[in-house]
């Protein structure tokens, strides 16, 4: 997804270039959606990896014996 969003840059600098304003529109609209993306998946790779304390008790606390 990093290249595509890499690319879609390069693409957009090209068309400013050349002077096309219609297909310079249109790759910002895409690399908006490949931002988002990548905000999404970054989320979500957080998400994941985020340790979670569920505050289990030990064995000894369990069976009641030191």
């Amino acid at each position: 997804m990093e290249e595509i969003r890499d690319n879609l840059v390069a693409r957009i600098a090209e068309a400013e270039r050349e002077g096309w304003p219609g297909e310079v529109e249109g790759l910002h609209i895409s690399l908006a959606g490949a931002k988002d993306k990548l905000a999404q998946v970054d989320a979500l790779a957080e998400r994941q990896s985020a340790a979670v304390q569920l505050g289990m008790p030990g064995f000894s606390q369990i069976a009641g014996r030191k």
